[in-house]
């Protein structure tokens, strides 16, 4: 827990107030933990999340921001325009939607709110002037210095936040409940009065589940896989696989995690690396490498796996020798990107062949053609 203030239901109620009195979007916000009690087109409506409560809308957002590309990709998929501007564009990886048909993002167009050395400046909030922000408040306060508790009443002043941290579970001052990629996904579909198509892909992602259950191998055939984000100077920050939505194609594999298996500690509580001397103690049967989603995997290939194939210790690892040293999927992904990311996922590390769910089912619903 850090010395910033959480984003409370209490302080949700105060910023109301400043809501209800300076945009016509979002009549007020009150403190309730109860779910989407919406009403028609034209009247007010409310949906609520943890933690900020129950937002109340007096009518469907138009302009929005984001804080990742999980919630871009949850705006897509309910057939919204992207938002004008996330965190850290350069980590919505709108490559994804080549594989679907008749979807596609310029994600050049998307500003970015965060700059380095400067963290994000309120500014940028006020310049977008948005109906609603798909952000975590208590991740602008405890991320990022200087941002207190009176900088998030001024911007829900603008539009109201509505957004969890849900692709990691590894931050202390997040002790408010987590949701599930889906779980968020529908309360979108909510604010944006688009829950028919959440339950189109909801069902798609049943089935989806469904057809994974047909590919996974037994337990003890299953490689046991090594998530890292390396550096490029012979060491790695290492990712143990846990509940956050950026390991749903992990989880949903059933793969092995060679890292939860050793000594070595995960990188969001340790902060820590590991050189290959540490990497070649646990030598996993797969390395999954994140950070390089804009790369193709023969860029992949000529650019991480050369380098690792060129060094001494490296080229000794299990992976490197068996030609299994893959991309690792993406720190955010939505109901979209988790299906083309599994796909990938399982392709590599099962050999699948076949393809596990369709894209031009993806393309109806986005499209509203379902």
């Amino acid at each position: 827990m850090t010395d910033a203030q959480q984003w409370t239901r209490r302080t949700v109620v105060r910023a109301g107030g400043a809501v209800a009195a300076g945009t016509a979007l979002a009549g007020c916000i009150s403190g309730g933990d109860g779910g989407s009690d919406g009403s028609g087109d034209g009247e007010s409506y409310s949906v609520s999340m943890p933690p900020v409560g129950e937002v109340e809308f007096e009518g469907v957002p138009e302009t929005w921001v984001a804080n990742n590309g999980s919630w871009a990709d949850m705006g897509v998929a309910l057939g919204r325009d992207p938002p004008e501007a996330l965190w850290m564009p350069s980590r919505y990886h709108t490559r994804y939607y080549d594989e679907i048909p008749d979807v596609s993002v310029d994600g050049d167009s998307i500003d970015a709110l965060y700059e380095d050395g400067d963290g994000v400046d309120k500014e940028k909030f006020y310049d977008h002037d948005a109906d609603v922000h798909a952000i975590d408040p208590n991740f602008l306060q405890n991320r990022y210095d200087g941002w207190e508790e009176s900088d998030i009443e001024d911007v829900a002043g603008v539009g109201p936040f509505f957004g969890n941290s849900i692709f990691s579970r590894e931050y202390d001052w997040h002790d408010y409940e987590y949701l599930t990629l889906y779980e968020a996904f529908e309360k979108v579909s909510q604010v944006f009065r688009e829950e028919e198509r959440y339950e189109a892909f909801a069902e798609l992602h049943d089935e989806f589940q469904s057809t994974l259950e047909d590919v996974v191998p037994p337990e003890e055939e299953r490689p046991a896989v090594a998530v890292l984000w390396p550096n490029g100077d012979g060491t790695f920050l290492p990712y143990v696989i846990n509940e956050g939505t950026s390991f749903k194609q992990w989880r949903d594999l059933g793969v092995r995690d060679a890292l939860a298996e050793s000594d070595v500690e995960d990188f969001h509580s340790s902060r820590g690396q590991i050189d290959y001397e540490t990497l070649l103690e646990v030598d996993p049967d797969v390395i999954l490498c994140r950070g390089n989603e804009d790369a193709s995997a023969e860029e992949f290939q000529e650019s991480v796996v050369a380098n690792m194939e060129a060094d001494a210790a490296g080229s000794e690892l299990t992976a490197v020798q068996n030609g299994d040293v893959y991309r690792g999927g993406p720190l955010y992904q939505g109901p979209i990107t988790n299906l083309v990311v599994t796909q990938r996922a399982a392709e590599q590390v099962y050999g699948v062949d076949e393809q596990l769910f369709d894209p031009q089912a993806v393309s109806d619903i986005v499209n509203g053609d379902a």
